[in-house]
């Protein structure tokens, strides 16, 4: 791995990575850090079909709240827009990622499948892998950053 030192701890805490600089320290770098450099994971499919951290983070809201609506409007998104995600997320497997009935006396409500936990647990397994298969280069980058400028933010469009 590049001479990476090191492992990611506990999630929920931020995912901790030690490596050692140029220098030789070894140092902490946290993903939670604000000033921090971490790579962000988009797994594209064939057909223009994206998994990314939205996605998971939207499946992790149906799974705390129970609801596709309460989920969306925890990420700040319109229901129409979070049942369409819900949508394409089920429609890229084999198998749906989440399970939702319509309201009523019962008042409706979402859950995710066996497959939806699993999906989520791979993918936050793979931003780790990613995160420390990385950090070496991620140093590299945090210890050649202009540190007497103020950041700018890049002009392009997200995709």
């Amino acid at each position: 791995m590049g001479g990476v030192e090191g492992v990611a701890i506990h999630r929920q805490a931020g995912a901790i990575v030690f490596y050692r600089s140029s220098h030789g320290a070894l140092n902490r770098m946290t993903q939670t850090e604000s000033n921090g450099l971490h790579p962000v994971l988009r797994v594209d499919f064939p057909h223009a079909e994206r998994l990314g951290r939205g996605k998971i983070a939207l499946l992790e809201h149906i799974r705390e709240t129970g609801s596709i609506s309460a989920a969306g409007r925890a990420m700040d998104m319109s229901y129409r827009r979070a049942w369409l995600l819900v949508s394409a997320l089920n429609g890229m497997f084999r198998q749906d990622a989440v399970e939702s009935q319509r309201g009523g006396k019962q008042g409706g409500g979402a859950v995710l499948t066996p497959f939806g936990e699993e999906l989520i647990r791979q993918f936050r397994a793979m931003e780790e892998k990613t995160h420390v298969a990385l950090a070496s280069e991620l140093a590299w980058l945090q210890d050649n950053l202009n540190s007497s400028t103020a950041p700018v933010r890049d002009p392009e469009p997200r995709s």
